[in-house]
């Protein structure tokens, strides 16, 4: 009894420290800056005024779909959103695609899922997440009209547009400054030697100062180092404990259990994990090391197409979120949006692992 204790310790310790070793300085705290950065540089207001019904679909929808990555949500902070720009009179379709992409398309997420189980796989997790946040949201606003019929009737005449701060910096500066923080996360991750790395970053480091210096106000730099640190603390210890219990629990679990459920790309195997998803409640960034490690992904014991259905529908659905989301939108909306989720997630790992 001892020694099984000792032993699933010692690999939870050591999945930690390989998760840390590897992934930590070159990938988490550049991609903490960036989103960071995302949430105080770039306004919520701007982005959330379009999601009224009246709007144009192309461009309500288009912005629901991608704006998780813009106002850097997680898991923990979706469900909130969503209620808040449903009582700000956002149609129920933009809102329901803002809330399926948020969390799938988080900037962490989606670095963090292509730095540790591959480009390919982070590439197809944002692709995925913005056409199918797109079809149930469309399909959601077509079931049930009368959400918007009476938002119209209590919003339409007393709505009022966001109005854009007007700049006080060139309109240069911001992009440059993004794309440096991306520059660092490039470098930091790629395959060049330590020491050209090292210098790389230290360039791109010495222009950003530049920058912060004479472009951004002191308050700015405040208020974006307040971000990280809130990302930060939300975020860092549920991964550093979800991957050590993981790293345990995959002593006792080894991934060859699972192999016959997810081990191939069938509709049952991508069905099987899109449910697994559904039910289990996974915070931001965890389900990386329970996709790569638990269920055997890196090991191969899991195939490409359940792991994307898992990563679609892992942290946007659990059974605690759906709770939440019945007293929000009733028990019917929530059924339906549910086995949305489950049908079109089970379909992308499907054509990802076998056409890709």
């Amino acid at each position: 009894m001892l020694d099984l204790l000792i032993g699933s310790l010692l690999l939870g310790w050591e999945t930690l420290l390989g998760y840390l070793s590897q992934h930590v300085v070159t990938c988490l705290i550049p991609a903490f800056f960036i989103a960071g950065a995302i949430a105080t540089f770039i306004k919520k207001d701007a982005i959330l005024k379009y999601f009224s019904p009246e709007t144009n679909k192309l461009v309500s929808y288009g912005i629901a779909s991608i704006s998780g990555t813009v106002l850097a949500v997680c898991s923990c902070t979706i469900l909130p959103m969503f209620a808040g720009i449903l009582k700000k009179g956002s149609g129920l379709g933009p809102a329901i695609t803002f809330l399926v992409a948020g969390p799938a398309i988080n900037i962490l997420a989606i670095i963090y899922t292509a730095q540790v189980l591959g480009l390919d796989l982070g590439l197809a997790r944002a692709l995925a997440a913005v056409v199918i946040s797109i079809l149930i949201g469309l399909i959601m606003m077509k079931l049930f009209p009368a959400h918007d019929t009476e938002t119209r009737k209590t919003f339409g005449a007393a709505r009022k547009a966001a109005i854009a701060s007007e700049a006080t910096r060139p309109k240069w500066v911001v992009p440059v400054f993004f794309v440096l923080l991306v520059a660092i996360l490039l470098v930091g991750t790629s395959a060049l030697d330590a020491f050209i790395r090292l210098f790389i970053v230290f360039l791109i480091t010495i222009v950003i100062a530049y920058l912060l210096i004479y472009y951004f106000t002191r308050d700015e730099v405040t208020d974006w180092g307040m971000e990280i640190w809130d990302l930060t603390k939300k975020i860092f210890p549920i991964l550093i404990i979800g991957t050590f219990a993981l790293g345990v629990l995959s002593f006792f679990l080894p991934a060859e259990v699972f192999k016959p459920f997810i081990g191939d790309n069938s509709i049952l195997a991508n069905l099987f994990a899109a449910l697994v998803g559904t039910i289990l409640y996974m915070p931001t960034l965890l389900e990386v090391p329970v996709i790569g490690t638990t269920l055997g992904y890196l090991t191969g014991s899991m195939a490409k197409g359940p792991a994307l259905a898992l990563l679609l529908t892992g942290p946007t659905v659990s059974l605690p979120s759906l709770l939440v989301l019945y007293r929000l939108i009733g028990g019917k909306k929530t059924v339906v949006y549910v086995c949305l989720i489950i049908v079109f997630a089970t379909i992308a790992g499907f054509v990802f692992g076998n056409v890709f």
